[in-house]
């Protein structure tokens, strides 16, 4: 505990024991500010200023430290005072009170709140940031919450203390001219149960409820600017329309239908969207393949002699292709008809909030899911148009292995590409504007990934921006600024993998006025609902996270709401949200890297487990890597964890699970692991982490009970 705290807590300590051992509680009862009542207004004539700082200084300590007996407090400024100038001091002296309350419950008991409850607390921090102080002053209206437990559990939120403070006092202002103007009448009281009288209070409740209710109908109104140029039908042809076939899309057809509501699902190219046909599949496929090609290569750290493979490109992408075609029954148009959900082929176009328009048939729904993903970014540098560059969706069609192949990108796709097809054979340079490959992850992830492409013949380029394309006499190159020179580049493929693009155009929502972010995807709130009440977007075609895991994640929470779209809602959330690359070694995280702690200024610790003499990562020839876990100081909750290593895509399901139910290290330590499994390195990290923490000031002690023991 620091100084701040100690003294905090010492005063508190000091006050609470000062209260009960003088009986102070006497002087905040009816009778006792009845009996002296003339007698203090009588001091109060001859001693205004004074009678006033004591009153006001009183009132704040009462009101800091949650003592009870603001009631009376506050009929007793009105007595002393009058209506004016006891309004005043009641009010300004109950801000600053509750604003001190406010400051002991966050310096005492915000920092374990968030340690124990972080998560938990995210969304409702979000609402604070964007609404705190609107609904603070309604609940400052309201005197069915007692004020002192409002100021102890603001204390525990985001809010800002002078947003605390303004709001505080003016949502108090009302309620404090009432209770003032109460106590003019101070020696006619007989209880204060007349005083808060089911009346009163309905009449307070009323106030307070009102700017809640006005916010509602504001929304209301909102929601009817927007939807009133449109005419509502009055039958509708099915509850839910998706647009787009892929992993979003697909998903939320499925749980529409089996919740047994009309849903009308509506793709314009191939059913299974980019995953099945252009990304994961595809790119697992082929990194396979790469993959065992790697392995032939190091047959002799196995004892096996005179192992060879000769890679047979158009075999490679028939099997990419093949593996394509077993997958696709699970996505096809029969598949989805047999489940119930109707399928059209063919470009949807958004005419209205409650009517789509596909192969000349058109639609009326009660809502809409966007679900139309994302495409390769091509950006606009000189020359590119002059080249037959490719993209992670055109790759698929080569036919030839190409014998020089730049990739431009450090990201996931660009490095899981390069080394598939560094290990299939291509000469790989792969180019990036940022001084490391995969930035999002910890620099030593980077450096350990970066060395791993060095040592099987990748050529990095990093910190090099892009200048132009070009081809002289049929050979293609690229131009780049690297500390201040030209640096260029001969290829003979070029893939660009430097980002994703939502798809929002050409199917109404231009003209419809559907806002965009900044970033080109479609704006959402908490509900994953448009500026539309009833269009939703989910996917790649939303973010933030452009995971197909994710898309599944979001259509759960859109197809709900979008079915039971003012009955009742359904907020997502992001508190763990992993994902992985697949590079070899693998990279998997979940929840905070260390650099993002770093940079949200996150306290944290670090336990690391080191793969160099994990048994079976020994045994497979894969001894090679790490686990990262952070976790809140002094606890064992987990914060995030970061696996680069062997499998690690599988490894991070663990703490994933974990993460999302609230379990912590100590949960992972306690459970039985197989021998020799890699899953085990779970266990040894979590095991690392108690470790550390052994109570050795003990052990001296331990020895010599033991060696009594034996004598």
């Amino acid at each position: 505990m620091n100084k701040t705290k100690l003294i905090v807590v010492a005063l508190i300590v000091l006050a609470v024991l000062s209260y009960f051992t003088l009986d102070l509680g006497q002087y905040l009862t009816l009778e006792f500010a009845q009996t002296r009542l003339s007698s203090i207004q009588d001091y109060k004539n001859e001693n205004f200023a004074q009678t006033a700082i004591l009153y006001f200084t009183g009132y704040v300590i009462a009101t800091a430290l949650s003592i009870p007996g603001a009631i009376i407090i506050t009929l007793l400024g009105g007595a002393i005072f009058g209506l004016l100038w006891g309004t005043i001091l009641v009010s300004f002296a109950s801000s600053i009170g509750a604003t001190l309350a406010f400051l002991v419950s966050r310096v005492l008991l915000r920092d374990w709140v968030e340690s124990k409850f972080g998560d938990y607390l995210a969304p409702l921090n979000r609402g604070i940031e964007k609404d705190g102080s609107f609904y603070l002053f309604s609940i400052r209206m309201v005197p069915l919450f007692p004020f002192f437990m409002v100021n102890l559990l603001m204390g525990l939120t985001s809010i800002r203390t002078t947003s605390f403070y303004l709001a505080s006092q003016i949502g108090m202002l009302i309620g404090t001219a009432v209770y003032v103007n109460a106590g003019s009448e101070l020696a006619q009281i007989s209880s204060l149960s007349g005083l808060v009288s089911a009346p009163v209070i309905l009449s307070l409740v009323l106030l307070g409820v009102f700017p809640l209710i006005a916010k509602l109908i504001l929304n209301g109104i909102q929601r009817n600017k927007v939807m009133k140029n449109y005419s509502r039908p009055k039958n509708f042809d099915a509850n839910v329309v998706v647009i787009g076939a892929g992993s979003a899309g697909l998903v939320a057809s499925l749980i529409t239908a089996g919740a047994k509501a009309k849903v009308i699902l509506i793709e314009k190219h191939r059913m299974g969207g980019d995953c099945l046909n252009t990304g994961c599949v595809p790119s697992k496929s082929i990194i396979r393949s790469g993959r065992i090609m790697s392995y032939i290569r190091r047959a002799k750290e196995f004892g096996i002699e005179s192992a060879e493979g000769r890679v047979n490109f158009p075999a490679v992408m028939a099997r990419v292709q093949d593996v394509i075609k077993t997958i696709e029954p699970h996505d096809s148009v029969e598949r989805f008809t047999s489940l119930g959900v109707e399928v059209e082929l063919g470009d949807a176009v958004i005419e209205s909030p409650y009517t789509v328009s596909v192969n000349n048939r058109r639609i009326h729904t009660r809502s809409i899911i966007l679900a139309t993903g994302a495409r390769p970014l091509v950006p606009p540098i000189p020359g590119l148009e002059s080249i037959d560059y490719l993209t992670s969706d055109s790759i698929w069609s080569l036919t030839e292995l190409p014998k020089r192949l730049l990739v431009v990108g450090g990201g996931p796709i660009g490095c899981e590409l390069a080394q598939a097809f560094s290990n299939l054979g291509s000469e790989v340079i792969q180019v990036d504007m940022a001084e490391r490959i995969m930035p999002r992850e910890d620099e030593e992830v980077s450096e350990l990934i970066m060395d791993a492409f060095r040592k099987q013949g990748i050529s990095l380029l990093t910190h090099h921006k892009l200048q132009k394309f070009g081809s002289d006499n049929g050979v293609d190159f690229m131009e780049a600024e690297h500390d201040g020179e030209t640096v260029r580049v001969e290829f003979d493929k070029v893939l660009l993998a430097i980002g994703r693009k939502a798809n929002v155009e050409n199917f109404g929502l231009e003209k419809l006025g559907v806002a965009l972010n900044p970033q080109g995807t479609v704006q959402v709130n908490e509900y994953l609902q448009t500026n539309f009440s009833n269009i939703y977007a989910c996917g790649d075609v939303a973010g933030p996270y452009q995971f197909t895991h994710m898309a599944s994640f979001q259509a759960w929470f859109a197809s709900l709401n979008a079915m039971l779209g003012g009955i009742w809602r359904s907020k997502i959330n992001y508190n763990v949200v992993p994902w992985a690359t697949f590079t070899d070694p693998e990279v998997a995280r979940v929840g905070l890297s260390e650099q993002e702690a770093k940079e949200k200024s996150i306290a944290y610790e670090v336990t690391r487990y080191d793969m160099d003499h994990h048994d079976r990562s020994l045994a497979d020839g894969e001894a090679h890597g790490f686990i990262k876990v952070l976790t809140v100081p002094g606890k064992d909750k987990i914060l995030g964890v970061t696996i680069v290593g062997y499998h690690a895509g599988e490894l991070i399901g663990e703490f994933v699970f974990a993460m999302t139910h609230g379990m912590g290290l100590k949960k992972i330590s306690a459970v039985t692991h197989i021998y020799p499994t890699l899953l085990e390195a779970n266990k040894f990290a979590a095991n690392a982490w108690r470790n550390q923490r052994l109570p050795e000031k003990y052990f001296p002690w331990l020895e010599k009970f033991f060696a009594w023991r034996r004598n």
